[in-house]
């Protein structure tokens, strides 16, 4: 039919029924696709919330007030009515009437049953006192309950949740971060054992138990316990009992198919509606979608296959023939904090497949690809911890990879080949069923609501719903979309927020030509509004790192983060940490001596760290004074472990002592960080010299590493640890002692200009064009004429370089910024003394932060706790 035909038919009725994300999916597509031209949608919900993001339930969790609703909105438009707090129960297919529980008849030519599922719970005794963890109301309910509870018993509420997969995972790292002693019962050997293989599990698991949830698994719920107060526990198939005061059940779904019952629909094996590849049931005009629907014997309850089923049926509805063949079950969720994804054939069912293994269970680190027996075709992948090689891997499932499969995994440490260029057939979101095809056409345009196609992020992500999600795409998505600019010769927006339309490298520049001081001059200059958090850290660096003034003065105070804003590094429980600078690791007995006395004075936790310092654990906002004092009268001065600034040293003994060293690696360590103390860039340095090539001090895997040669010094540059560990690339080699120190004031000074907000030396220069051989013509070769401008620029930092914590000891006006309260002079005042207890548990010696359980049986013990930074002052 031509459009004056179609606009001649009279409008055929679709009622859905149910109202979670698939209902919206389809009734937004057919709104889309249709206007209202031959089709009427009425969208009946029995919640009173419209159609909302289930995946970002734990969200909800911690801020009930959290808008999950989902966009774009169809439900104002006419052809599209939306009804809430409304039950179908009862349907009439022949007839083609449904009647809700209030009486409202609802005719229909076309139902779609979108009914969703309910959470089970298990008929256990005690079972009426179980919680269910799936709706907003379930979560808000959960909220008031645990709070009620905390203030009724005044202690800590202990949670059971039963389930393992992603919802109860959600559920505790939920709870527990609303102040809830969480433990997890899982009938499965592993966590998420329906995902992840053994190997994954356990990973995730350790990283589970070292946020305090207790784990119980291969084990299940067989009755609540409960007393006079209510629920006191839950006893185990074991025999074993776990105390708590709240259980929650999130152990699968039940697909909602009473409806369905009553119609005398076929059903699959294990419940739901049976559908056909167009997403019909058994009875004409009647279909099916989302987790109530069963294709081939299977309910999902994830995002992808739904929203998939809602295209084919409005593709159906509409005249078309789509399919719907296969189940995507690809899942990326950040659970408990943790990253974990998985997709394909992740527990290598294929006959002879190939498992390339990367397993790091100190980091909590599991990554694995599965391939086939050639190690040539990627079939599926999991990671836990670091899943930032998913976005990636992801649309090339079923495909050929380029070069070796374990390059692809971010914990190998070696370097991704870069020609795997997507087909257009790739599927990119998953979610949304967007394929890298369309997402290069949506750029290049033309489209109705961008005739010059979508040239930036937000609009890319509007036209091809594509990031709008779950959001795991949005990286690639981007990659895409910057890709496309380039082949076209567009600029590609290097905006560092909404304030600046220019990058970090663009501010450097400016601020240093300009000689502009301070942040109100370079807004006021380079952008617009106030800032915001983003850009305020960013231009407070980037005025410490050309001025060398004291970072919180002259207004920069608020531009800081936390941290930098106490000079000191904010724990988890409020306190601070305390890290004087130790070159190279060496120190005076005495010295030490008056580490352990300070420590012994303040009641501080100590530590040694893997650079080689000692970090002093638990000190009060108010104390921090009163600390440096001490240390700073014994010789020390900050090591700047709040900062993105030089770290530290690391240093092996080299010739001073060992019989395999060739050159004095503690001399040079020592001279180095004395030279690049305190200098700000756009994340934290580490260096490290070894006195040979047995490289005990590990200065291949730090941002400058020298290692000793017989004839001098061997420069590497681009080391990282962290998620995405990186091996340093050698740069120069022989090089003699003042060479050397040219070559890294060069070498740091092009890279605070030049490097993005936030970016490791390692990305640097894997994103500058031209990569490490660029590098080393600025940096040995003056490529670009800079050498002098670099060293002089440097030359300046270590002339004006002053000890941050010297500074404000000297300054009372400086000091204010420590007092616990801002009329209150003195910390010991009475009226200051109303901080929080923090209750402490000594273990091998020393006194740690409580787990909740500890408190609970009532092993801590209380100290003094943190005070609340004074923001006055230039604060």
């Amino acid at each position: 039919m031509n459009d004056t035909e179609i606009d001649a038919v009279a409008p055929r009725d679709v009622l859905v029924v149910g109202g979670g994300p698939a209902a919206h999916r389809l009734a937004d597509s057919l709104h889309a696709r249709d206007g209202g031209r031959t089709l009427r949608v009425t969208v009946v919900a029995d919640e009173v919330h419209a159609p909302y993001d289930r995946v970002a339930l734990s969200t909800r969790l911690a801020d009930t007030a959290a808008d999950l609703a989902l966009p774009p909105t169809p439900w104002t438009v006419g052809s599209v009515r939306l009804l809430t707090g409304e039950r179908v129960t009862d349907v009439d297919a022949a007839a083609g009437v449904a009647t809700t529980a209030n009486g409202l008849e609802l005719r229909f030519d076309e139902l779609v049953l979108a009914t969703g599922s309910s959470a089970p719970v298990p008929a256990i005794p005690g079972s009426e006192h179980i919680r269910v963890y799936r709706t907003i109301d379930d979560v808000d309910a959960l909220v008031a309950e645990t709070q009620g509870l905390a203030e009724r018993l005044g202690r800590t509420p202990r949670v059971v949740v039963a389930g393992g997969g992603l919802l109860g995972l959600e559920a505790a790292g939920g709870l527990a971060k609303l102040g809830a002693h969480a433990a997890i019962v899982h009938s499965g050997s592993w966590l998420m054992s329906a995902q992840l293989d053994e190997g994954a599990g356990r990973a995730l698991g350790r990283i589970i138990a070292g946020q305090g949830i207790d784990l119980h698994l291969g084990v299940r719920p067989a009755k609540v316990l409960t007393g006079s107060g209510g629920v006191v526990g839950v006893e185990l198939t074991d025999d074993r009992r776990v105390d708590a005061d709240l259980v929650v059940f999130a152990i699968g779904i039940t697909p909602r198919d009473e409806l369905a019952r009553a119609m005398g629909l076929e059903l699959g094996p294990r419940g739901g509606v049976a559908i056909d590849t167009g997403c019909a049931a058994s009875v004409p005009h009647v279909w099916a979608i989302g987790e109530v629907a069963s294709f081939e014997g299977r309910c999902t309850g994830l995002v992808a296959p739904a929203n998939a089923m809602a295209e084919v049926v409005a593709d159906r509805l509409l005249g078309g023939a789509a399919e719907f063949t296969t189940v995507d079950d690809a899942t990326k969720l950040k659970l408990a904090g943790v990253d974990v994804a998985s997709f394909g054939d992740a527990l290598a069912r294929t006959d002879q497949a190939l498992e390339i293994v990367y397993a790091d269970p100190a980091r909590g680190m599991y990554q694995k690809l599965v391939m086939t027996d050639d190690a040539k075709t990627l079939l599926g992948g999991i990671f836990v911890g670091d899943a930032s090689p998913y976005a990636s891997l992801r649309p090339l499932l079923g495909t050929e990879l380029s070069g070796e499969p374990a390059a692809y995994l971010s914990a190998s440490g070696m370097e991704a080949p870069a020609g795997d260029e997507l087909p257009a057939s790739a599927l990119v979101c998953a979610c949304n069923n967007v394929a890298a095809g369309t997402i290069r056409d949506a750029v290049n345009g033309p489209h109705a609501e961008h005739q010059e196609g979508c040239a930036e992020l937000g609009p890319l992500k509007a036209c091809t719903r594509a990031g709008t999600q779950c959001g795991s795409c949005v990286p690639l998505v981007k990659k895409l979309l910057e890709a496309e600019l380039k082949k076209s010769g567009q600029a590609v927006s290097r905006a560092l927020c909404e304030h600046f339309p220019i990058s970090r490298q663009e501010i450097f520049e400016s601020v240093r030509v300009l000689e502009l001081g301070s942040f109100e001059e370079i807004i006021g200059r380079l952008g617009t509004g106030r800032g915001c958090d983003v850009c305020k850290p960013v231009v407070a660096s980037v005025l410490a790192a050309q001025h060398g003034s004291y970072i919180l003065d002259g207004g920069r105070g608020g531009l800081q983060d936390t941290n930098d804003r106490a000079m000191a590094n904010m724990q988890k429980d409020g306190t601070y940490s305390v890290v004087p600078r130790i070159p190279a690791g060496e120190i005076t007995p005495q010295k030490l001596a008056v580490i352990a006395q300070v420590a012994t004075d303040f009641g501080l936790y100590t530590k040694i760290t893997g650079g080689q310092r000692i970090d002093l654990f638990g000190a009060r906002l108010d104390q921090l004074p009163d600390i440096w004092k001490q240390l700073i009268d014994a010789g020390f001065e900050s090591g700047q472990a709040y900062g993105k600034a030089l770290r530290n040293v690391k240093s092996c003994v080299g010739s001073t002592w060992c019989r395999y060293g060739v050159q004095d690696s503690v001399a040079m360590a020592i001279r180095l960080e004395l030279r690049y103390r305190g200098l700000r860039s756009p994340h934290k340095l580490k260096f490290g010299v070894s006195g040979c090539a047995r490289e005990c001090a590990e200065a291949r895997g730090k941002d400058v590493g020298v290692i000793a040669t017989d004839q001098g010094w061997n420069l590497y540059v681009g080391g990282n640890g962290g998620f995405q560990p990186t091996h340093a690339q050698l740069l120069a080699s022989d090089l003699d002692d003042e060479t050397l120190i040219r070559y890294i004031d060069r070498y740091m000074m092009y890279y605070i200009r030049t490097a993005d907000r936030l970016q490791r030396t390692a990305r640097w220069i894997e994103d500058i064009e031209g990569g490490l051989d660029h590098v080393r013509d600025v940096v040995v070769h003056d490529s670009l004429g800079l050498a002098d401008e670099l060293e002089a620029a440097m030359a300046t930092h270590v002339d004006t370089y002053e000890d941050e914590w010297a500074a404000t000891l000297a300054d009372p006006e400086r000091l204010r910024r420590f007092r616990p309260f801002v009329n209150a002079p003195d910390p010991d005042d009475p009226d200051a003394a109303a901080v929080s207890a923090l209750a402490r548990v000594e273990e091998r010696g020393q006194l740690r932060p409580a787990r909740p359980d500890e408190i609970a049986r009532g092993e801590a013990v209380l100290v003094a706790g943190p005070t609340i930074p004074v923001r006055g002052a230039d604060a």
